[in-house]
Order: C-alpha cells, then sequence, then structure tokens
C-alpha cells in the first residue's frame, strides 16, 4: 500500500481499505502523494478538525498526475472528507 507523507493528526491502515488519513486543520497542512502507486491503490483524506476552509490542506501531487493533470489539490471546505484512487500514469490519482 502507499503511504503519504507530510503533517497529520494519525493514520489508521487495514490491508482491505487502503490508508486513512485524519487531518489535523488547526494550521494548513500538506500531505504528498507516493512517486510510485499500484492501480486500485486508495488513500482516504478527512478533515478532522473541521476548519480546512482556513487552514487548507494541500495534497502535494509528487509530480504525478491528479485527475488527468500535474497539479496539486487544494482541500479548502471544512470537513471535507473524500478519496483518492490510482488508475495508472496516464490520468493518474482520481478523486472519489
Amino acid at each position: 500500500h502507499t503511504r503519504l507523507q507530510g503533517d497529520w493528526s494519525s493514520d489508521v491502515c487495514s490491508s482491505d481499505l487502503g490508508y486513512r488519513y485524519f487531518v489535523d486543520t488547526s494550521a494548513a497542512r500538506t500531505l504528498t502523494l507516493p512517486a510510485s502507486a499500484t492501480v486500485g491503490d486508495e488513500i482516504q483524506i478527512f478533515d478532522a478538525s473541521g476548519t480546512a476552509a482556513t487552514n487548507n490542506i494541500t495534497v502535494n501531487s509528487n509530480s504525478g498526475k491528479i485527475n488527468g493533470s500535474v497539479q496539486d489539490l487544494t482541500v479548502d471546505s471544512n470537513g471535507a472528507a473524500f478519496s483518492l484512487v490510482y488508475t495508472g500514469s496516464s490520468y493518474g490519482w482520481v478523486v472519489k
């Protein structure tokens, strides 16, 4: 399974569910996607503090693609919860 790098309050791993990151948004945070992933890898990200609108979560693409483009993802919605699923190098990580 893949692992993010960066700031979060805790993480829980399950071989069936992938990785879940409960992000402490008492300050702005940056998480970096892994440099290599396997098709089907899934990462779940939760705004655990409910303050992402004020203290954004930036998901750094690590030079990979998110939704088909080499770009970072900014999470700026309080209480955001979503998954990223790796679809391969052509389209990269898809927000689910």
